[in-house]
């Protein structure tokens, strides 16, 4: 469902081994609307809902908002550490178009 380069498990092993109950806690990521192109990808280390889709990459868990798992299927996330711009990088094969911060998008029209 969702891939993650091995420079991102790594950052996101380090900061979920800093957070308080690292044993519980995932990086757990959901859509919102917002942002300049119309949805926008939140994240966050804490504890995953009970209804959230849990992916392990070794000792990473992400967890997934269950009602975004199609917007978000084959998504990449990657981490980047740049002078000007360092964070994790959503690349969704779902979006027609993103904003120049790469926070928001604008999803694909599903044929019908």
């Amino acid at each position: 469902m969702i891939k993650l380069t091995d420079t991102a498990v790594n950052h996101l092993k380090s900061l979920l081994s800093s957070s308080r109950e690292p044993e519980k806690n995932a990086l757990r990521l959901w859509v919102e609307k917002g942002g300049c192109a119309g949805m926008e990808y939140q994240m966050k280390i804490t504890q995953p809902k009970e209804t959230d889709i849990i992916i392990k990459f070794g000792e990473v868990r992400i967890s997934i908002d269950s009602k975004d798992t199609t917007i978000l299927e084959g998504c990449s996330i990657d981490y980047t550490d740049d002078l000007s711009d360092s964070g994790l990088k959503i690349s969704n094969p779902n979006a027609a178009r993103s904003c120049g911060c790469g926070t928001s998008f604008e999803p694909k029209i599903k044929e019908q």
